[in-house]
């Protein structure tokens, strides 16, 4: 699995980074043959004063992708959201061709 975690307008410190890779390496149980990882976290500036933090993961597998996007005031809670997303789509999928 080939993970690719992308920052926009800022650096990511280590402790985000270890988090989110800590994070998707999980992934794996629920689908055997993810072959790629993105991950991109944004800074989303809707508002003149309130910085909202955006997470995307696209998550690639033989002949699908899956995508999710969430924000919130934390990149952790962003990440969580849209790693709970992308969960639930993978398991819709494999219940799809178990059938």
């Amino acid at each position: 699995m080939n993970v690719n975690i992308q920052t926009v307008h800022f650096d990511a410190d280590m402790k985000l980074l270890t988090y989110i890779e800590k994070k998707i390496s999980k992934l794996s149980q629920y689908h055997d043959r993810i072959t790629k990882v993105d991950v991109f976290l944004k800074l989303d500036n809707v508002v003149h004063t309130i910085k909202d933090k955006v997470a995307e993961i696209k998550v690639s597998i033989p002949r699908h992708e899956f995508f999710a996007k969430h924000s919130s005031k934390s990149f952790e809670e962003s990440f969580d959201s849209a790693l709970d997303s992308l969960i639930t789509q993978i398991k819709r999928q494999k219940e799809k061709q178990a059938a």
